[in-house]
């Protein structure tokens, strides 16, 4: 079989007015696979999700990002901060899952770390004359805060992410974004290569189709604008129907014109950041490889804040996850049809539509990250 990384290559040399989605090797193939974690996961920015779901101290998450464990907390002083998942006496993992905690304790010798990865105790250690419990101490990851989004990456050179997306925080200003609160998060794990969920993230062209059943009826073709995308990001954007109320700009919001108020945002913030963006909500994906084949998916959302002193707000929203709820089991069945059709043996791409620039954009991004002499 031909190089995954040539065939791409090949695919995105062409003009956007010529191009066809990737080859099916791209999302196939094990060795492209282990590319993308080395030259992308392991060196760009990866979001955790957001900033308000680690307001205490002790609020911890954690993630695997390209085979490396992760915590991700709040500590004492109220900072953000990122450090490895994993003890520095014989090596066990430590936290799991999403919680509070007031010390981060070994499961496996019970050594216990202070929230600023500092050992404070190790359990029967007096007897070995090299051990100096101030030797010890959780290596840290690289965690910044944009926009109320939280990202960390194992990249010491990756430059910071809000130069890196300046122009995405100039694009939606007007919406201020720090200013939404998340009111929910689920994992989830779909049989689908990440990057086609990326990819049916990226375009509004399959929304009457495979979402007939919930939003497909409401989705205007002809209104979808779809630009050429940026370095780090693509973007996309639709006007919201104002039957949904809750997608509008609040009666209180001054800071919006026009069509403004009704102008959802899809932003693709690579390599995996997908966000919805609203005048009065939004929701997001963040998306990690889990084998070729799988995906493992953060999704979360939430409302502007302007709406929540709104005695119908909760009301309105539980309605709209509903929605996101049914939406999400569409877009499950849909990808997952992708995946098993792009591995058969009469699979190829074909041409693109106007309505599918960001993929194409995606495309390019990828090929840059892959082709490095380090990949």
């Amino acid at each position: 079989m031909q190089d995954a990384a040539r065939e791409l290559a090949e695919n995105v040399a062409v003009a956007f007015e010529r191009a066809r989605a990737m080859p099916p090797s791209v999302y196939t193939s094990e060795d492209f696979l282990a590319r993308e974690l080395n030259s992308i996961f392991a060196k760009d920015w990866f979001c955790v999700g957001r900033a308000d779901a680690l307001a205490n101290p002790g609020d911890f998450t954690t993630l695997e990002l390209a085979g490396q464990p992760i915590i991700v907390l709040r500590d004492n002083a109220g900072t953000l901060k990122a450090m490895s998942n994993v003890c520095r006496h014989r090596m066990s993992t430590l936290l799991e899952g999403r919680g509070n905690a007031r010390s981060i304790v070994c499961p496996y010798h019970a050594w216990t770390y202070n929230l600023d990865g500092t050992l404070r105790g190790a359990p029967a250690m007096t007897r070995n004359a090299g051990f100096c419990k101030s030797d010890y101490r959780l290596p840290e990851v690289r965690c910044q805060e944009w926009l109320g989004w939280v990202f960390v990456t194992l990249s010491a050179d990756a430059p910071d992410v809000a130069d890196q997306l300046a122009k995405v925080a100039e694009l939606i200003a007007d919406y201020d974004m720090a200013n939404y609160s998340q009111t929910f998060f689920e994992t989830h794990n779909w049989n689908t290569n990440w990057k086609v969920l990326a990819e049916n993230f990226m375009e509004s062209y399959h929304l009457p189709v495979c979402h007939s059943g919930t939003i497909g009826g409401l989705s205007k073709l002809d209104e979808m604008i779809c630009p050429p995308g940026e370095d780090a990001f693509n973007y996309h954007t639709i006007l919201k129907d104002e039957s949904l109320r809750i997608a509008m700009a609040h009666p209180s919001n001054t800071r919006m014109k026009g069509d403004r108020r009704r102008t959802t945002y899809l932003l693709a913030i690579y390599p995996s950041l997908m966000i919805t963006l609203t005048p009065g909500y939004f929701w997001y994906l963040t998306l990690h490889p889990d084998g070729v084949d799988h995906v493992r998916i953060g999704f979360g959302g939430g409302m502007s804040n302007d709406y929540s002193h709104d005695d119908d707000a909760q009301a309105n929203f539980e309605q709209l996850k509903r929605l996101l709820d049914d939406v999400n089991v569409e877009d499950k069945g849909c990808t997952e049809k992708v995946y098993k059709g792009l591995s058969s043996n009469g699979a190829a791409p074909g041409h693109l539509s106007h309505l599918e620039r960001p993929n194409y954009d995606f495309a390019q991004y990828i090929n840059a990250r892959i082709q490095t002499p380090d990949a």
